[in-house]
């Protein structure tokens, strides 16, 4: 059974400009030969022909407006090649200011950065002892054991050591260790004079930005001087 509605009339409106002509001499046809008067037809006639003028108006438009995109784009690439050298040179000009780049629509370079914020996490310091009067001491962030990079905005980390005979606690207070140096690389090798051989060595670090702002200690760390 044929569907009611309007599903024999094709969506593609080239396949519909087609159907519509067939229609029409089709229905034309029969409409002669069973003795209908022609000039019913006029209302379809008249639409038929309006159709037949829109669509190739229609689709030479869009064949003009297409060719107009291709040349704007062309156009705008050509531009935009010729911008980029002579932006470059007004960029890396020495007497350009930002008020010139701002006039001019380029990007105005930020002369003031904000500086980075004091770090929020804390340095985990790995220490091996296996060779005499040597440790080997590696940093990484607690926050990411398994990964050598320090976190974002980190410049380096400070490292301080305390030494105490065997058996006695690491130092409560900050104050009581000594300043040793700095890392950048993630690990340092420490070599300690023969007279601390069987000693403590209990470490303190700390993150230190690139503005220079320090965050948190860490926790201690104690491995004995081999001797």
């Amino acid at each position: 059974m044929a569907r009611s509605g309007e599903h024999y009339m094709p969506r593609p409106d080239g396949d519909f400009s087609a159907w519509a002509n067939h229609y029409y001499d089709a229905v034309e046809k029969w409409w002669s030969v069973n003795g209908f008067d022609e000039s019913e037809l006029k209302p379809l006639k008249d639409a038929l022909g309006a159709w037949a003028a829109a669509y190739p108006a229609h689709v030479a438009a869009q064949q003009r407006a297409e060719g107009a995109r291709q040349a704007k784009d062309a156009a705008r690439a050509a531009l935009e090649k010729e911008v980029r050298p002579v932006t470059n040179f007004v960029q890396g000009y020495p007497k350009t200011t930002n008020a010139d780049r701002a006039e001019m629509g380029i990007t105005v370079r930020d002369t003031s950065p904000s500086p980075a914020p004091a770090p929020s996490s804390r340095p985990l310091a790995l220490v091996e002892s296996g060779q005499r009067l040597t440790h080997q001491l590696r940093l990484v962030d607690e926050s990411t054991p398994t990964r050598r990079a320090r976190p974002k905005g980190v410049q380096r980390a400070e490292v301080f050591v305390a030494l105490t005979p065997p058996g006695q606690p690491a130092p409560a207070n900050p104050g009581d260790y000594r300043y040793i140096g700095s890392v950048t690389r993630g690990e340092t090798t420490l070599s300690f004079e023969s007279d601390k051989g069987g000693m403590q060595a209990h470490y303190l670090s700390r993150w230190v930005s690139t503005s220079g702002a320090t965050g948190p200690w860490s926790e201690t760390a104690s491995a004995t001087v081999a001797a």
